[in-house]
C-alpha cells in the first residue's frame, strides 16, 4: 500500500511530475506553503490537548495556499482548523427538526405558492412555483415531493433538475430574451435555505449570464487565446495527474484545488445528459452517507438556451456541490477572508477523492 497523499504535500507532489505536467499545473495554479508557530503558555496546555489532541498538533502548521491564476480563485488549507471549538447543538436535533416543520406551504404547493404566468410545470416527483421574493424577474422554484430534503434518490434528483430546465426553457420560449439559465439548490439552513422542505432554485437572466459565470466564461476564454488549449480540458487533466479526479460514464469529477469551501467537488459534463445527473445523484448520496455532510450548495450553470454575441464554444455543463458543515454548529463557515481574501478550508481534497472513488466507481 502507497503513501496516503495529503494537500499538504502538494508542493512536493507537484515538483514530482513529468515536466510537462508540472509545466500545465503551474500554468493554472500558484502554490506557497508555510509554517506557522505560536508559543502558549503552559496554563494552555491542557485546554490544547482537549480540543487539538496534542500539544506538537498546535505547535507548528504547516499551511498550504493555492491561488487558481485563470478564475483567481484561491483557498488555504489547515486540516487543524476543523478541530478549533465551535458551539453545536445536539445533532440529533436536526431530524426532529426536519419532522416538526412538516406541514407548511410547500407541503402544499398548489394552494400555498404563487404560479408562473404560464403556470406551473410538472415532474414526477416535483413541481414548480414563482418565487415570492425573486432573485431576478425570471426566478422559479422546484418543490420536491419529499419534505426531507435529505431523503433524495437517483431518480428524484433526476427529476428535480428536468423540472427545473423544463421551466427554464417554458421562461425562454415565454421571453426569448431570457436565456441565461442558473440552477441552485441550497440545502438546509446552514446552506441559506429559508424553508426545510426540500427545493431548488431556477433563474433565467437577460442580457448576460450571472457575473461569476461570465466571468468564468471569460477567463476559459483568454485561457484558450493564450495556450491554444482547454481550460477545461487541463484543469481536469491537472487534478487527474495528481489523483485528484475519476471519470464515470463520461462525466469528469474533481474534488476542486481551489474549493470555495469544504470539500468542493466539480463535475464537467458535455451536456445535461443522464450520466450528469447520475453523477450529481451518486456525489451527494457519497457526501451524505459517505462523508457525514447534510447541509450542501448545488449549483449547476451551463451555456445560454439560445443564440447570443458572445463565444461560448467549448463550455460546459459544470456542476458545483460543496458542504457547508454542520447545520446544528452556530459558528457560520462564510466571513470576510472567504468574501474579501481567499477562501480557508479544513477539509483535505484526497480525502474527499478518496471516499468518491470508493463510492461513486
Amino acid at each position: 500500500m502507497g503513501v496516503r497523499k495529503s494537500i499538504t504535500d502538494l508542493a512536493e507532489m507537484v515538483a514530482s511530475l513529468p515536466a510537462d505536467e508540472r509545466e500545465r499545473f503551474e500554468g493554472i495554479f500558484h502554490i506557497s506553503c508555510s509554517i506557522g508557530t505560536i508559543d502558549p503558555p503552559p496554563s494552555m496546555h491542557e485546554w490544547i490537548e482537549g480540543h487539538f489532541g496534542s500539544l506538537d498538533a498546535v505547535l507548528e502548521q504547516r499551511v498550504v495556499r493555492i491561488s487558481n491564476l485563470v478564475t483567481m480563485e484561491g483557498a488555504m488549507f489547515n486540516t487543524l482548523r476543523s478541530q478549533r471549538p465551535m458551539v453545536t447543538e445536539k445533532p440529533e436535533e436536526l431530524d426532529k427538526l426536519i419532522a416538526q416543520d412538516v406541514g407548511g406551504p410547500f407541503c402544499r404547493p398548489l394552494e400555498a405558492t404563487p404560479e408562473d404566468v404560464f403556470g406551473r410545470v410538472r415532474g414526477t416527483r416535483s413541481v414548480t412555483a414563482s418565487n415570492i421574493a425573486k432573485f431576478d424577474a425570471w426566478s422559479g422554484v422546484v418543490i420536491f415531493d419529499e419534505h426531507d430534503p435529505l431523503a433524495f434518490t437517483e431518480e428524484r434528483i433526476a427529476d428535480y433538475i428536468e423540472t427545473g430546465f423544463a421551466w427554464a426553457r417554458r421562461v425562454h420560449e415565454t421571453d426569448e430574451e431570457a436565456k441565461y439559465p442558473f440552477f441552485l439548490w441550497n440545502c438546509l439552513w446552514r446552506a441559506g435555505a429559508s424553508i426545510i422542505h426540500g427545493h431548488a432554485q431556477v433563474i433565467v437572466g437577460r442580457g448576460m449570464h450571472y457575473a461569476k459565470v461570465e466571468g468564468l466564461r471569460r477567463a476559459a476564454l483568454g485561457y484558450r487565446v493564450t495556450t491554444g488549449r482547454s481550460y477545461f480540458d487541463d484543469l481536469y487533466a491537472v487534478h487527474s495527474s495528481l489523483g485528484l479526479a475519476l471519470e464515470v460514464d463520461g462525466i469528469r469529477i474533481l474534488a476542486y484545488l481551489t474549493p470555495i469551501k469544504e470539500k468542493e467537488v466539480l463535475l464537467i459534463s458535455d451536456s445535461l445528459n443522464e450520466g450528469l445527473k447520475r453523477a450529481i445523484y451518486r456525489v451527494l448520496d457519497c457526501y451524505v452517507g459517505g462523508l457525514g455532510v447534510s447541509s450542501f450548495n448545488v449549483a449547476l450553470c451551463m451555456p445560454p438556451l439560445g443564440p447570443t454575441q458572445e463565444d461560448w464554444r467549448g463550455f460546459p455543463v459544470l456542476v458545483r456541490i460543496l458542504d457547508r458543515g454542520d447545520p446544528m454548529n452556530r459558528t457560520v463557515d462564510m466571513a470576510a477572508m472567504e468574501l474579501y481574501a481567499s477562501s480557508v478550508v479544513s477539509s483535505d481534497p484526497f480525502r474527499v477523492i478518496e471516499a468518491l472513488r470508493d463510492w461513486v466507481e
